[in-house]
């Protein structure tokens, strides 16, 4: 059977207007198998903006895609079968030359225009791979390795958490390894007998990475940590507090502020919420308070903030649930939110995880919603935010 690696789609976009806002928003997948952008801290454009990486599982097998955003132009860059490609971990090498994923428990390298793929490194027996990143001079990718609990914990991470808090609470022994690009030299930059995950480096810092302690929020001892790869020293980003409990960490663009949401009180009532934003040295902490549940936010610097807010409001029905909302720093604090859509996805599992994500111009907003059935990628423009209509409260 012939490769459908190169396979080109026809353009699946369609222009549809939010039901709360008016404002267009543009569905760029439409295909009967769940499509998904990356996971919300990887940036997914590339070609000076001009393309954007993807993942779906048409044809019953997950597999890379590119966006063409000029014409609408699908290309598959991939043909695996079934689904141990993780595709939404799909990292952009800063050079957008290449683009590294795992297959097999291997990381993979695929030349963005030759298509090529090489293997970069096979995890040992026992052990399988997290998530990976790339240094910011594109001569290392740091990636997680875990030992391999499935013999003792049933899991599916991916759908529904199952074995969430089995595996935190078991401590695997798990290492941060930096494997050069070209395939070559691997170090052991740090290891412990504790779930560590989310190992990203800062986009423009070359020595610098965060990571955390995996599990519920509440069961970890410290979740966001940062790690100078030169020196090998490890810190504690904001420090923790009795009944206070961050995640979701990512970087702003600059590549020394790091963002994170938050809440107070316990797992089950979260009393309090909180987004936050602190430099990689644990100064300049900015948090604001507001009054409903994120699960991911994201922002290129502290001016515009995105959430995946979910609220019901008292007396509009439903019509304000599960809305894309958006905050920005004024000199009295962080105004908002404000609405930008709706995006009514469902959570239902871990690639059709709204993660709203702004384009790196900060003009657009990418997010992933299941609310026609099956996920799909959609396109906001980011309007004037005092246009936009205010999150009532309950």
């Amino acid at each position: 059977m012939a490769s459908a690696k190169g396979k080109v789609w026809h353009a699946e976009w369609q222009i549809t207007k939010d039901l709360i806002t008016g404002r267009p928003m543009r569905q760029l997948t439409n295909y009967l198998a769940h499509s998904f952008h990356l996971y919300f801290t990887n940036n997914g454009w590339y070609g000076q903006g001009s393309k954007l990486l993807f993942g779906s599982d048409r044809g019953n097998a997950t597999n890379l895609y590119s966006l063409d955003l000029s014409s609408g132009e699908i290309t598959q860059l991939t043909d695996y079968t079934g689904s141990k490609a993780v595709i939404q971990q799909a990292y952009i090498s800063p050079d957008e030359q290449r683009a590294y994923i795992t297959f097999n428990n291997e990381i993979i390298a695929i030349d963005l225009q030759t298509l090529e793929e090489r293997t970069i490194y096979r995890a040992p027996q026992g052990y399988v791979l997290g998530n990976l990143s790339c240094t910011a001079d594109n001569a290392w990718i740091c990636a997680c390795l875990k030992e391999d609990l499935s013999d003792r914990i049933p899991t599916s991470l991916g759908a529904g958490y199952i074995g969430f808090e089995e595996t935190a609470r078991a401590k695997p022994h798990c290492r941060i390894l930096q494997i050069a690009a070209d395939g070559g030299e691997v170090k052991v930059l740090h290891e412990d007998k504790v779930w560590i995950g989310h190992v990203n480096t800062s986009p423009t810092q070359r020595h610098l990475l965060t990571f955390c302690h995996e599990g519920p929020w509440d069961l970890v001892d410290h979740r966001i940590w940062c790690m100078n790869i030169d020196t090998g020293e490890v810190w504690k980003i904001r420090d923790s507090e009795d009944d206070v409990f961050v995640g979701h960490e990512y970087w702003h663009a600059d590549g020394i502020r790091i963002g994170y949401h938050g809440y107070t009180g316990s797992l089950e009532n979260k009393d309090g919420k909180f987004i936050g934003s602190i430099r990689y040295d644990n100064s300049d902490k900015q948090e604001y308070a507001f009054p409903f549940q994120n699960m991911h936010i994201h922002s290129n610097d502290t001016c515009l903030i995105v959430g995946d807010g979910q609220q019901t409001s008292a007396y509009h029905g439903d019509q304000y649930q599960d809305t894309i909302c958006l905050w920005k720093q004024t000199d009295d604090g962080l105004a908002g939110p404000r609405i930008l859509c709706r995006h009514r996805g469902s959570f239902q599992s871990q690639k059709i995880h709204v993660h709203p994500r702004f384009s790196p111009d900060g003009t657009q907003v990418l997010f992933t919603s299941d609310l026609n059935g099956y996920g799909n990628l959609y396109l906001v423009d980011v309007p004037e935010f005092e246009t936009l209509p205010e999150q009532p409260d309950n």
